[in-house]
């Protein structure tokens, strides 16, 4: 039988099915189903460690045809969000849990933040989604996040965890893994591996990385990415997340890690904001985990993303607007041993070099 048939039948016998059993829940061929039964939504965690590169992995994946109908969910340490702003103009189901880590205090954030999105969705609040990405901090552990999933019933019952993807960067990833207990834990309970800025990395650096990355997960398939594309279909692949034997422990970051968030209505001038930076990495590189932000940079006039991890400074990259709106400089430090009052009065101090009047 030919399809038009097909449908023909199934248009007949539907009307047939509302003059029995009327309903305002009812379409053309009886009661609309919230989701096909048995299915459950699929999960990817993209994890990492700070400055890895998750945000421009997923980025780049939610602009292919693969990443369409996809909601996120991006988890910050910092109090102010700027990865779920950059990700805003690639995706219209964002959600943002913020200055918490997802395996820490927040967890319960995580389940409501689920289930309100499928809700939103049932309710077409907001645009249909077929999956979800989860975007964590770059100081979580996965484990207690996929044990959420084995002991929420409810979780269990709409969604499935299908991978975890652990991105790291090239230059300096043996060095974070052997410094950073938080990193190793990502390395090892991945499915699937990114080595990140392959570009910018000395050129045995990503080689030796994956060797050392075979070492500590034999399991894992391990790719590299230059600014986050990859095939999405292996993004995509079916790959059960092992969730026997997780314990969802406490779990205790490094203790000299902090977060802080600086904000500032004015329009900053580059000199300034870059003299500041060099002399923050000259004195302080080492322990400058990440900061990340959005610039209203003088004669610029969509915001300016700059990103800086420990030594290195991503090139400036300025976008053509402002993705919620509110022209306002915030840059997110994460650091160690650093406090927010130092690099506030660093910033202070360029801005008067460079002949800025003070704040009224």
């Amino acid at each position: 039988m030919g399809r038009s048939a097909v449908m023909a039948g199934a248009t007949v016998s539907g009307g047939r099915v509302l003059e029995l059993f009327p309903s305002s829940t009812a379409g053309p061929f009886g009661r609309r189903l919230r989701r096909e039964r048995g299915a459950r939504i699929p999960v990817t965690v993209v994890t990492g460690f700070l400055g890895a590169g998750k945000t421009t992995l997923v980025r780049q994946f939610l602009s292919t045809p693969e990443g369409a109908g996809t909601a996120v969910i991006v988890n910050e340490f910092g109090e102010t969000g700027i990865d779920d702003a950059l990700l805003r103009s690639s995706s219209d189901n964002i959600a943002l849990i913020g200055n918490g880590c997802l395996c820490c205090n927040v967890r319960s954030d995580l389940q409501v933040t689920l289930h309100r999105l499928v809700a939103d969705r049932e309710r077409c609040v907001i645009p249909h989604f077929r999956r979800i990405v989860i975007e964590t901090s770059g100081l979580a552990d996965p484990s207690p996040i996929l044990a959420t999933f084995a002991t929420d019933r409810a979780l269990g019952g709409a969604f499935h965890v299908e991978a975890v993807i652990a991105v790291i960067a090239a230059q300096g990833g043996i060095a974070t893994i052997a410094d950073f207990a938080e990193a190793r834990r990502q390395v090892i309970l991945a499915d699937r591996i990114v080595i990140s800025k392959a570009d910018i990395a000395d050129e045995d650096a990503p080689a030796a990385l994956a060797a050392h990355l075979r070492a500590l997960n034999p399991r894992a398939d391990v790719r590299e990415a230059v600014q986050g594309r990859l095939d999405p279909q292996w993004i995509l692949a079916e790959g059960p997340a092992a969730l026997a034997g997780f314990v969802a422990e406490a779990v205790r970051h490094t203790d000299d890690i902090a977060s802080f968030t600086i904000v500032d209505t004015r329009p900053i001038e580059w000199g300034a904001f870059a003299g500041a930076m060099e002399a923050l990495i000259a004195l302080r590189g080492a322990d400058l985990l990440r900061a990340k932000g959005l610039l209203d940079v003088v004669g610029c006039r969509g915001p300016v993303v700059v990103q800086f991890v420990q030594h290195l400074a991503h090139p400036p990259v300025e976008l053509e607007c402002w993705p919620d709106g509110a022209r306002v400089s915030r840059m997110v430090f994460i650091a160690r041993n650093l406090g927010e009052k130092a690099v506030k009065d660093l910033f202070t101090a360029m801005r008067a070099v460079a002949g800025e009047a003070p704040p009224q």
